[in-house]
């Protein structure tokens, strides 16, 4: 009996105790033929075993995730795919996206985060403003290219050739959507103070205007977020090109400016109204940095500024932009301090 009165759990040999004794018993239950019991009583064996379907080629994309994606990273992706179908995508939950790092000169808008929009999977978004700027170009008919990632930059710099990572364009493509930023902030609307979401809603009106005379058919998050009445904030305005283009127009007396304090009151308003509402928050992180705290601040600005009684979000799961887990250990980056 243990001290609480309750019978003590019978454990099995442990990996630390004398291995010769373990060696001799495994010996003779080789030679009797004896079947090797496992010591699955241990609550660190209680997981789903390690036996996967075969790939043949006839397997849906989610038998493919939940029957073989059993570890290291492919493991925390099907956990991540789990959770978003089986929590977030609940009838009564209000989903938020943050999107950092470059995620849209790759594709990804156009091939993951527009028909997530279309389907009904994404209610608002905070993303950075180089994410919006990037994805603009797609809709302008502006064309990126896939490129090797050991190019030298002096000589990509020489042939006017723009880089990020193994993603290369033409310096012309900067210039262009520059200029499709400027000429459309010039109009009436938008000369007056707004949030951050209703300047990406009058942004995302142009693009589908130009993908439409272009002949372009979902080529660009904003216009998407547009047509779905989607809003999308950014957690810091003046960090991209987008945000230096205002700034350079209000040298000409425009009077246009995002207001920070629209942005805070906004979101957090959007997360009280889905749990007050009976329903549930949920938050689907992309990257990490500044749009993942300003998604996730909206609790403390409901709970300890405003001084509501609320709980936290409901589900959150993050897909950080890091090095890959190896087999065996992780590799970790020093954070600056």
């Amino acid at each position: 009996m243990s001290a609480s009165g309750g019978k003590r759990r019978k454990k099995g040999p442990s990996a630390a105790a004398p291995k010769a004794a373990q060696k001799r018993a495994a010996e003779a239950r080789e030679r009797a033929g004896t079947e090797h019991v496992a010591h699955e009583a241990s609550r660190f064996l209680r997981g789903q075993r390690i036996d996967p379907r075969r790939i043949d080629g006839t397997e849906t994309v989610a038998q493919l995730i939940e029957g073989t994606f059993l570890a290291y990273n492919a493991g925390r992706l099907r956990e991540a795919a789990q959770l978003f179908a089986e929590k977030m995508l609940e009838p009564d939950v209000t989903i938020g996206l943050t999107l950092t790092g470059a995620l849209t000169p790759a594709g990804l808008g156009m091939s993951a985060l527009i028909p997530l929009i279309e389907a009904g999977f994404v209610d608002w978004i905070i993303s950075t403003g180089a994410n919006l700027y990037h994805d603009t170009h797609f809709g302008l008919g502006l064309s990126m290219h896939r490129g090797n990632a050991q190019e030298s930059d002096i000589v990509l710099r020489e042939e006017g050739v723009v880089r990020i990572y193994d993603i290369f364009f033409d310096y012309d493509v900067l210039l262009s959507t520059d200029a499709f930023f400027r000429q459309i902030m010039r109009a009436p609307e938008f000369q007056r103070s707004m949030s951050s979401a209703e300047f990406h809603y009058l942004c995302g009106r142009y693009v589908a205007e130009r993908e439409r005379r272009l002949g372009l058919s979902k080529r660009s998050l904003l216009s998407a977020a547009y047509a779905a009445g989607v809003p999308v904030y950014t957690s810091s305005p003046g960090d991209s090109s987008i945000g230096m283009n205002i700034a350079a127009l209000s040298l000409e007396g425009s009077a246009l400016t995002l207001d920070p304090n629209l942005d805070v009151n906004e979101t957090a308003s959007i997360v009280l109204a889905a749990k007050t509402s009976g329903g549930k928050s949920a938050v689907m992180i992309m990257g990490g940095g500044s749009p993942k705290n300003f998604a996730l601040q909206t609790e403390p600005q409901i709970q300890e500024v405003l001084g509501i009684d609320e709980r936290g979000h409901t589900t959150s799961c993050r897909s950080p932009m890091r090095a890959p887990i190896r087999a065996g250990f992780r590799v970790r980056r020093r954070r600056r301090r």
